[in-house]
């Protein structure tokens, strides 16, 4: 791993970080290919959101000099690369400090192929998540407590990823990914209007279905559908389709998940 504070190298991070102490960001985590961010305008719509919501007034900018910076010392870039957006150092309490978040770039360099489906198994986590302020809705910020408790579930249950609902019993999202579910022929994706993120893999998938005609309804959707639901997947930034083929005690259509798959050219990615 490799990682540059506003640009710079550095080799700590400061101990009165406010990103440590309250969570107080947040952060986007993207492919990179061949030196490209892929999906990099809604990743960066994303940041740009974050950076007006929670007032941080990070220069985004500094995303390019850091990868410029990057490219010259390793080549390639290929791998995974998460931003962050760190209100940066403060004084104690809640109070806002007087200067820009700090924009922090982490870069892990593996070998990257197109896009796949995976195929997984999956259920409903027993654990559920609470009702968000309405103004950080859809935001990916750096608190992330509920996502650590639900990815315990979920790996004690031996599921890669699983559905995930909150306490008035709607169903939001995966734990680190959003989700289509197919029910008769309907597509539908959940609204997120009490919780949940605005995935950047969503936003494309609504975008391409939109531009082919196909029909997705973005509804609340509570558990007494969940018996019927015919097809599901997951979806995130690093796999636009994880298709769940055994869900709990019964079988799904991983075979409609497929050929959306295809028809939408998920293996492609700008």
């Amino acid at each position: 791993m490799l990682y540059l504070k506003n640009a710079q190298r550095v080799s700590h991070i400061e101990v009165l970080d406010r990103g440590f102490h309250y969570g107080d960001g947040c952060f986007t985590t993207a492919r990179i290919r061949h030196n490209r961010i892929e999906l990099y305008d809604r990743h960066l719509t994303r940041l740009q959101n974050s950076n007006q919501s929670l007032s941080l007034n990070a220069n985004l900018d500094l995303i390019t000099e850091s990868l410029q910076l990057l490219g010259k010392s390793q080549g390639k870039l290929n791998g995974t690369l998460k931003i962050v957006l760190s209100r940066g150092v403060g004084q104690r309490g809640y109070s806002l400090p007087d200067h820009p978040a700090d924009l922090w770039l982490f870069y892990y360099p593996q070998d990257i192929q197109d896009f796949r489906f995976e195929q997984i198994q999956s259920g409903v986590l027993q654990r559920a998540v609470g009702l968000t302020m309405p103004s950080l809705v859809g935001l990916k910020t750096l608190n992330r407590l509920e996502q650590v408790l639900l990815k315990q579930e979920a790996d004690q249950r031996g599921w890669p990823e699983a559905i995930v609902t909150d306490v008035q019993g709607g169903i939001v999202e995966g734990v680190s990914s959003n989700c289509f579910i197919l029910i008769k022929n309907t597509w539908i994706t959940p609204e997120l209007r009490y919780n949940g993120v605005f995935g950047v893999m969503r936003a494309e998938i609504l975008q391409r279905m939109q531009d082919q005609g196909i029909v997705c309804e973005q509804r609340y959707m509570g558990m007494d559908e969940i018996s019927h639901i015919r097809s599901l997947f997951f979806c995130n930034a690093l796999s636009p389709m994880k298709i769940v083929t055994q869900f709990e005690q019964r079988a799904l259509d991983g075979n409609a998940c497929i050929e959306l798959f295809n028809r939408l050219r998920l293996n492609q990615m700008s």
